[in-house]
């Protein structure tokens, strides 16, 4: 079984496609909590790195999952250039459950977060093709059932962003905020959000507390008035996963 966590499309575009070569079947991570996984043989995460760790959803869901005790165990971290804490973490949680991670990679994709740095998502497509082979040869070893882990280590700037006065005063860049202006009330935000954060009111968007930067209320605003780092956000980088609909991430997010 392939569970993911997708924000933009890109981790469940990979999963389907470890999923077909793999002869698995692809589950959301919030489908997965309310499934009986102990009987499966082999069990994949993906799910991206956000500011170099796992997201807030995955750290609140994966810890509930009912996981076999004997499967093969792998993660798969698509991220736009560092896997940071984001397997570390999942690998210590596994092991608080008495289980053992046996693979872990990472496959670099287009950066979500660049358009909150003014740098254009779409502008990385040609990661597509760089991980085209990476991808083959993760799914060549994980059907020989390899045991290695990639980026499975805390490192040194990944400490360093965990630190709660760095994570304290750079959070609140990284964290979208509705731009009331330009917010026509469509409901598309709050209904790509996998958290419930953002609620309609009055004909406007609202963000909550409980964001897990997965921006996909950003790519998908059709006004564009979802702005990350409290910079607009232009049409042309809006991004998501060219085999990945705003129906599929709907659905996800259990809307």
């Amino acid at each position: 079984m392939i569970i993911y966590f997708s924000g933009t499309g890109n981790c469940l575009a990979i999963s389907r496609h470890l999923a077909d070569r793999l002869g698995d079947r692809v589950v959301s991570l919030g489908e997965a909590v309310n499934l009986d996984l102990s009987q499966e043989k082999r069990v994949g995460f993906v799910y991206p790195c956000y500011w170099f760790n796992a997201p807030n959803a995955v750290k609140e869901l994966l810890p509930r999952l009912q996981l076999p005790r004997k499967a093969y165990t792998f993660i798969v971290v698509p991220c736009g250039a560092q896997a940071g804490n984001a397997i570390w973490w999942a690998k210590k949680v596994l092991a608080d459950k008495g289980l053992r991670l046996d693979y872990s990679q990472k496959i670099r994709v287009p950066d979500n977060s660049a358009v909150g740095f003014g740098r254009n998502p779409n502008d990385q497509m040609w990661k597509f093709g760089k991980y085209a082979p990476r991808l083959e040869r993760i799914i060549e070893e994980v059907k020989a059932e390899r045991h290695c882990l990639h980026y499975a280590w805390w490192g040194p700037v990944g400490a360093l962003c965990a630190m709660p006065a760095v994570q304290r005063s750079t959070l609140p860049m990284l964290t979208p905020a509705v731009n009331a202006e330009k917010c026509i009330g469509c409901g598309i935000c709050a209904n790509v959000c996998p958290q419930g954060n953002i609620v309609v009111a009055d004909g406007k968007a609202r963000c909550g507390e409980h964001c897990t930067q997965c921006l996909a209320c950003v790519h998908f605003c059709p006004q564009q008035a979802v702005e990350f780092g409290r910079k607009p956000t232009p049409k042309e980088h809006q991004y998501h996963h060219p085999q990945v609909s705003l129906a599929e991430i709907m659905r996800d997010a259990g809307k």
